[in-house]
């Protein structure tokens, strides 16, 4: 694996990364609540918080956004996705090539893996190809390592959750994003499982302010490295208070009490 100490998706060991790749994933329902957000520049500018590490997205808004915000946001580029209308095996195909993200200006590559479904052996080798062309130009990779597939009963059990991480290991990533396993213990089994991985919480849908920040905190004592989210931030009226307070859990160690108190 890459060590990450020179990469600006990185302050001091964690992160927090701001993923809008939604309008892919979930479609513009994902902005019904928040129609202001449909339009990529407002969410562009919640990436320029000082919080924000990084900022995920896929190659469309790169090309067409990312140059008049390039000197204040730290690009992650999606190289992979899928719509909410496709209704198959879960498949993720790859949208983007390594070359192309770093000609974007790409800090980082970052690339949803699907264990578990009959599409396994396919996703990992498209892995293997973007992890390999990655180390060639030095640029860290995020694997999305989302356990799925028929077969799957339960894809949030803790030992699920070690292996996905687990997996982001073997094959080579850098950072492994996964959701959470339910339990602070569960999660720092998680932890151990991925070696020097950095292991960041998947986001996942909006709750309350003080249930996300408990859970943050909790992760993060747990040893998770920080986060990556979307909805839990911009489908919120006050997307800046609630990166304020993800500052003070994530670098500065303050519980949801004292981040909310602030």
């Amino acid at each position: 694996m890459r060590q990450l100490t020179d990469s600006p998706l990185v302050r001091n060991g964690k992160s927090i990364i701001l993923a809008h790749d939604h309008g892919l994933e979930h479609g513009p329902t994902a902005f019904d609540e928040v129609p202001e957000r449909l339009d990529p520049r407002s969410v562009f500018e919640l990436a320029t918080h000082d919080a924000v590490t990084g900022f995920a997205v896929q190659k469309g808004l790169a090309e067409t956004y990312y140059p008049s915000y390039e000197d204040d946001v730290n690009l992650l580029a999606k190289l992979n996705g899928t719509s909410g209308l496709w209704m198959g095996e879960p498949y993720s195909p790859q949208t983007c090539s390594v070359d192309y993200a770093l000609e974007l200006g790409a800090d980082a590559v970052g690339y949803t893996v699907y264990p578990g479904t009959n599409r396994e052996p396919e996703m990992f080798e498209e892995f293997r190809d973007v992890q390999e062309q990655a180390r060639e130009h030095d640029v860290p990779v995020a694997m999305w390592s989302y356990p799925r597939g028929q077969a799957l009963k339960e894809h949030r059990k803790p030992s699920v959750i070690s292996y996905a991480t687990r997996i982001a290991l073997e094959l080579g990533a850098d950072i492994a994003k996964v959701k959470y396993p339910r339990s602070g213990r569960a999660m720092a089994d998680a932890v151990a499982a991925a070696g020097d991985v950095n292991v960041v919480l998947s986001g996942g849908s909006k709750t309350d302010d003080y249930e996300f920040l408990s859970l943050v905190e909790t992760a993060m004592n747990a040893g998770a490295s920080g986060l990556a989210v979307g909805r839990n931030v911009w489908q919120r009226e006050n997307p800046e208070q609630i990166l304020d307070a993800l500052e003070a859990v994530v670098f500065e160690e303050a519980t949801a009490d004292e981040a909310l108190a602030e």
